[in-house]
């Protein structure tokens, strides 16, 4: 039996590979979770869990804008018909766009708010509400970043917005704590993710930069981001909420 056997867990942002989501729920799976992959690019989150079930796992994939409401209610709609519950909610869906002030336009600064800090409400506030009615004591992790811990160059938006979503958990972790619903965040630093690859494709000075300010030497797998949300999801970590977990190499403690 696994960690989260028979959990039913959402994981957004699942399409990109290798990517935090996909690694995320290909770990899920393999403890037992029944993983739901959703991305607003079906086709690939139809990839990961085809991936997921040839190996043994329970997975289903839906294509999903997580900055449109009425698709998130039409999301959790489902999830009640076809499971009757969620256990856990992974807010991983995420852009990043590297500017300098004087190059971030409001559309580039909009943008990243909206998908990375408004999502992660919208998403929270359907699964403890679902959580609440089926008296489920789950778990949600809203990904954050390194970013909103310390000033990192070329992230002025995206900081905001992960910054925000330390904010929003913390707040929500002290309203649902009583009812056993835990909500933390994840702060990964640099991880060899698709998104990190383009960064470096728009930036690569920076990316340089960074790249060499991990002390451990190298930039850290999926699968260590994935090992954390385990832990999260898990029973391992029943009296923990409103928590910060970061994973970077040892890139912020500095």
């Amino acid at each position: 039996m696994g960690l989260v056997n028979g959990k039913v867990c959402l994981v957004t942002g699942g399409a990109s590979n290798p990517g935090l989501g996909h690694a995320i729920a290909h770990k899920l799976a393999s403890e037992g979770g029944i993983v739901i992959v959703t991305d607003v690019d079906g086709d690939g989150a139809e990839r990961t869990a085809a991936e997921i079930t040839a190996q043994g796992g329970q997975a289903q994939a839906w294509a999903q804008d997580v900055t449109d409401e009425a698709v998130w209610d039409q999301t959790f709609d489902r999830i009640r018909a076809e499971h009757g519950k969620i256990d856990a909610l992974i807010n991983n869906a995420g852009i990043a766009v590297l500017k300098t002030l004087p190059e971030l336009t409001l559309a580039d600064y909009n943008r990243q708010l909206l998908v990375n800090m408004t999502s992660v409400f919208l998403g929270t506030q359907k699964a403890v509400a679902l959580m609440r009615e089926t008296g489920v004591k789950g778990s949600i992790i809203n990904m954050s970043s390194v970013a909103a811990l310390v000033g990192v160059p070329a992230c002025s938006a995206y900081a905001a917005a992960k910054g925000g979503v330390i904010g929003f958990t913390k707040t929500v972790a002290s309203e649902t704590a009583a009812e056993g619903i835990r909500c933390n965040t994840i702060h990964p630093g640099l991880i060899d993710t698709n998104m990190q690859r383009q960064s470096s494709v728009d930036n690569p000075e920076e990316y340089v930069k960074l790249n060499a300010a991990v002390p451990m030497g190298y930039m850290g797998p999926p699968h260590s981001i994935a090992d954390a949300a385990l832990f999260l999801v898990s029973d391992l970590s029943t009296y923990m909420t409103g928590a910060q977990m970061v994973i970077d190499g040892g890139l912020i403690n500095q």
